[in-house]
């Protein structure tokens, strides 16, 4: 059989890529066209995408991909982080560059929006777990301060969308992106209309989701010529890229584990056939999220390795040349549980000297600070893998049940002193792989979606023996049951 090649972009936080994705009836392969940064930019004192620029290279992507596969890609898949959108007028012009998810607007929204809708009754009607910057506090943003682009504003795309719309023209809202929202009734299905009508946001901007793996209309004529190829179809995959990133890991149906996409940001959970909305999930404020093939990613966002990212980034900026694996090393040969952070405090939420707040941190609970490099990442490392396992432990409380292993998908399983902490902090056996999840769950959503790969259970399968898969398990638990004690009552405060 030949093979059968498919295009998946990955559009991360800091970079992105056109992945090509090949199936040869048997195995999944899966090999690099175009590897791009994404740099946001800072205009003013607004942070924004450089949307543009992230089109261009998409475009790129193609020409390269069609340069080495020619008419064997029969679909294009895009995968973006969740939450930001464009906004497009009457005419479906684009009206302006779309805002990064940290910049300062949204700040106090959450505040202002609990004066006009409780957070319990938000949290019951969608399921989603509280962060400043979901959807829906930019957009209260945007009313409170009478945006005149919000004003003008015809139809709202989450950033797959708008990529999507770029290459098509073809305006769509897939489930996964819209389900991170905050605004989107996963119980009822469709937007929380009665919702947003109360928080005063409209929502006649707004499309219909539509499942993910539907395929949608060929790259248009206009762009056929400059890119040189055909209508290849575009598939609205699992378009959160932690959507795609969940499609990819290699469980067994009948397994009883966690995943744990691991990046910029690291999301905990499982998957679920139904959302668990009740008291006790908004207490401990975990998010239901829409899943491929209308699962549920029931999970937990944490601050992830955008910390130990900003370190690295301010250490360069000072003349650093050490790489990501020169410094696990050397933290690796570290003493062990010195200083520890909360990861999602507010502290590190935004970019700036990350190695200086954490020492201001520490002075702040009474805890040395790090003052090399190598405790620097130690402390984030073990501070993560701490944090990890106080978030499984919510997780099992509130299914009923123990998960007796995590998957670790995503860039964050090649760093193996991570790894081997989150086995040893959680007492669970820990397999890590594929790395490029996002990429491999969009290039089965795809398969899927073309009728090559029977469903979610044998493209799992497919995965498990197509990609290499490095399994830990725990050496000293007792010893990290000590520290998360400490960890516990210390840094989370109980």
């Amino acid at each position: 059989m030949s093979t059968l090649n498919v295009l998946a972009f990955d559009y991360g936080a800091s970079s992105g890529r056109a992945m090509l994705g090949g199936f040869d009836g048997g195995r999944l392969s899966l090999r690099e066209a175009h590897r791009f940064p994404n740099d946001p930019v800072m205009l003013g004192d607004a942070f924004h995408w450089d949307v543009l620029r992230l089109f261009h290279e998409m475009k790129r992507g193609i020409i390269k991909g069609v340069r080495e596969c020619g008419d064997s890609i029969k679909g294009i898949g895009i995968d973006t982080w969740g939450v930001d959108f464009g906004l497009l007028d009457a005419s479906g012009a684009l009206l302006g560059n779309p805002f990064h998810y940290r910049d300062a607007r949204s700040d106090g929204m959450m505040g202002r929006a609990s004066e006009m809708v409780p957070l319990r009754e938000i949290y019951m009607t969608t399921g989603i777990q509280f962060l400043k910057f979901n959807t829906v506090f930019q957009l209260l943003s945007m009313t409170e301060s009478r945006s005149p682009t919000l004003e003008k504003a015809r139809t709202l795309l989450f950033m797959p969308d708008l990529l999507e719309y770029f290459l098509t023209g073809e305006k769509k809202c897939e489930m996964t992106v819209a389900s991170t929202s905050q605004m989107h009734d996963p119980v009822a299905g469709g937007w929380a209309r009665g919702m947003l009508g109360r928080l005063g946001i409209r929502d006649d901007i707004l499309l219909e989701p539509i499942p993910s793996g539907t395929i949608g209309s060929g790259i248009s004529k206009a762009l056929q010529g400059e890119l040189m190829c055909g209508g290849i179809p575009v598939i609205s995959v699992a378009s959160h890229d932690t959507g795609s990133a969940v499609v990819s890991v290699p469980a067994k149906p009948s397994s009883s584990c966690a995943y744990l996409s691991s990046g910029t940001w690291s999301l905990l959970g499982t998957e679920l056939e139904s959302p668990i909305i009740n008291d006790e999930s908004y207490a401990r404020n975990f998010t239901n999220e829409g899943g491929f093939g209308g699962r549920i990613r029931f999970l937990k966002n944490i601050m992830g390795l955008w910390i130990y990212q900003e370190c690295k980034r301010v250490w360069e900026k000072g003349g650093g040349t050490e790489t990501f694996d020169e410094l696990e090393d050397a933290a690796a040969s570290s003493p062990a549980f010195g200083a520890a952070i909360d990861p999602d405090d507010d502290l590190f939420s935004a970019p700036g000297d990350m190695p200086g707040r954490i020492a201001s941190y520490c002075r702040a609970t009474s805890q040395r600070p790090p003052e090399t490099k190598p405790e620097t990442v130690r402390c984030v490392m073990e501070s993560l893998a701490l944090k990890y396992r106080h978030v499984l432990e919510s997780l099992e409380a509130l299914m009923g049940r123990r998960l007796d292993t995590i998957h670790i998908v995503g860039g964050g399983c090649r760093n193996v002193l991570l790894n081997a902490m989150t086995a040893d902090a959680t007492g669970r056996t820990v397999v890590a792989g594929p790395s490029e999840a996002t990429s491999i769950g969009n290039l089965v959503a795809q398969l899927i979606a073309l009728g090559e790969v029977g469903g979610l259970e044998q493209g799992r399968a497919l995965i498990a023996d197509s990609f290499k898969l490095d399994v830990y398990e725990p050496r000293e638990p007792g010893v990290w049951d000590e520290r998360y004690g400490w960890y516990k009552e210390t840094i989370l405060k109980g």
